[in-house]
């Protein structure tokens, strides 16, 4: 089978990684299309992963911008498709839905977006989207009748006990001393559609933050938007493929990245976001209200948030105690990566049998995962 798996974002290169690698292994032919984002092609050079950049002048900013980008996107996928002779589509765009009903061709979309924050993601792709997987928090509304829900979470595909080790001698590269107690903090660009009227770190917040964790230990910041000149003695150069083993090491991360607190909170790390998102996000709210890996503040309480952190510094047994939450995250979830690689290779029976009986994906567990990736 040839299968096409299109990226739009850092996080989505982590969740199609080891997936891309059973296929391969399975003997199937992958191709990978991918628009400029952020560190995205960093990623995939570091990796080593031959890819296409369909898209490297992004618009952003405005809406028409991204409409033209939309569409030439669409015109070089459908055509990468017909070259190729592809017979699976896979990614979390709208592209993917719009080739796939086009052509004729499965296409799987996968997200953890709740439909409310993506409105014109929603409208864009409601009419073509064949099937969407996504976490079992995750509130899809009118897509709902088109999405197979799943135990997990993107994240947990790529920081799995089952994918992912921590390593300490990455950090000594970095010139990070696990001596002494170390913060990651990120600050995001905050300017996708759907970020529209989303605050988190301005400045002066940010330097609340730096002034309340400079007594506790070290700082690290990683920045997709330019850092004040204040802030650059704080910067982390890192290879991103890189970047999870320092989190894993960290006593708590702090940021207005989305994508960043959940992956702390996979891996056990206590986190912190700041950004206006707070209270919004099926994903995040699971991990807050139900396991209390994370933490959500709204841009407009920066006292609350520094009060947060040092009520958790105040705690002695602080990683013990995120730990165990962990591992009862852990326990109520799958090994995603093992399921997805099941689902995209036995489609269209996989969809049929999780329609059938949704249960059937708790086959794919720490235990069992290798027997059914297959």
């Amino acid at each position: 089978m040839r299968i096409l798996v299109q990226l739009s974002h850092p996080a989505h290169f982590h969740f199609y990684r080891y997936s891309i690698e059973n296929w391969k292994r399975d003997g199937h032919e992958v191709f990978i299309l991918i628009k400029t984002k952020d560190i995205l092609e960093s990623l995939l050079e570091e990796a080593g992963i031959p890819y296409y950049n369909i898209n490297e002048n992004v618009h952003r900013g405005s809406k028409f911008g991204m409409l033209w980008d939309m569409v030439v996107r669409d015109w070089r996928v459908l055509c990468f498709c017909v070259k190729h002779k592809i017979d699976l589509l896979t990614g979390s765009t709208v592209e993917v839905a719009h080739v796939g009903w086009l052509l004729r061709k499965p296409a799987i979309c996968v997200g953890e977006d709740d439909a409310a924050t993506i409105p014109l993601f929603v409208k864009s792709i409601k009419p073509f989207l064949q099937v969407r997987l996504s976490p079992v928090t995750c509130r899809c509304g009118s897509l709902e009748n088109k999405t197979i829900h799943y135990a997990g979470f993107m994240k947990l595909a790529y920081l799995h006990p089952n994918k992912f080790t921590s390593e300490v001698k990455v950090l000594a590269k970095y010139g990070i001393s696990t001596e002494k107690p170390f913060f990651l903090v990120r600050f995001a660009s905050l300017r996708a559609h759907h970020d529209t009227g989303i605050n988190g770190f301005s400045t002066e917040k940010a330097q609340g933050l730096i002034n309340v964790l400079s007594k506790y230990g070290d700082i690290y910041i990683t920045s997709e938007r330019e850092l004040e000149p204040q802030f650059e003695k704080y910067r982390l150069h890192i290879n991103p493929l890189e970047i999870h083993h320092v989190m894993a090491f960290a006593k708590m991360y702090i940021g207005d990245s989305q994508s960043m607190a959940v992956e702390a909170a996979m891996l056990g790390v206590p986190s912190l976001r700041f950004n206006d998102f707070a209270g919004k996000i099926g994903v995040l709210e699971e991990l807050e209200r139900k396991y209390e890996l994370t933490y959500g503040i709204p841009s407009s309480q920066p006292q609350l948030l520094y009060e947060k952190v040092k009520a958790l510094l105040a705690c002695g047994d602080l990683y013990e105690i995120f730990q165990a939450r962990r591992q009862k995250m852990l326990s109520d979830k799958i090994d995603v990566t093992a399921f997805f690689t099941w689902f995209i290779e036995k489609y269209p029976a996989s969809h049929e049998i999780m329609r059938r009986d949704p249960d059937y994906q708790f086959n794919f567990t720490v235990q069992k995962s290798n027997a059914h990736c297959g």
